[in-house]
């Protein structure tokens, strides 16, 4: 009976590192913001296809993550793959973890053409 006890089970990523630094943080469906995390939760969001950047405060084996004074990149209308250069304060906001798609640490980060579109010629 001991051996088949439940162990507890690690998470592969290992967040902690990233407490209280920026990150980046890409959703389900391309949208992307920038939020730094907190471990009191005010406000509840779910950022549905969208990219965002900001401090990390929280996060759970589920990969929920708490973000704090969260930026959300906006998505071009007619091209729905390219960021413009408007943003949107969201704050406080509890991202779920099914829809966060990568993370990464906002230092450091460059971003690089795609090698796998085909550049048209103009």
């Amino acid at each position: 009976m001991a051996d088949k006890e439940k162990k507890k089970k690690e998470s592969i990523l290992d967040l902690s590192k990233y407490i209280d630094k920026t990150i980046r943080v890409k959703f389900q469906g391309g949208r992307e913001g920038e939020a730094a995390a907190v471990s009191t939760l005010s406000k509840q969001c779910q950022i549905i296809s969208s990219e965002g950047t900001g401090i990390l405060k929280g996060f759970d084996p589920l990969l929920n993550l708490v973000l704090d004074g969260t930026i959300e990149y906006m998505r071009d209308p007619d091209d729905q793959y390219k960021l413009t250069e408007d943003t949107r304060q969201l704050g406080l906001v509890v991202c779920r973890g099914t829809s966060v798609v990568l993370i990464c640490p906002q230092d450091g980060m460059e971003a690089i053409p795609n090698p796998f579109i085909q550049q048209q010629d103009a």
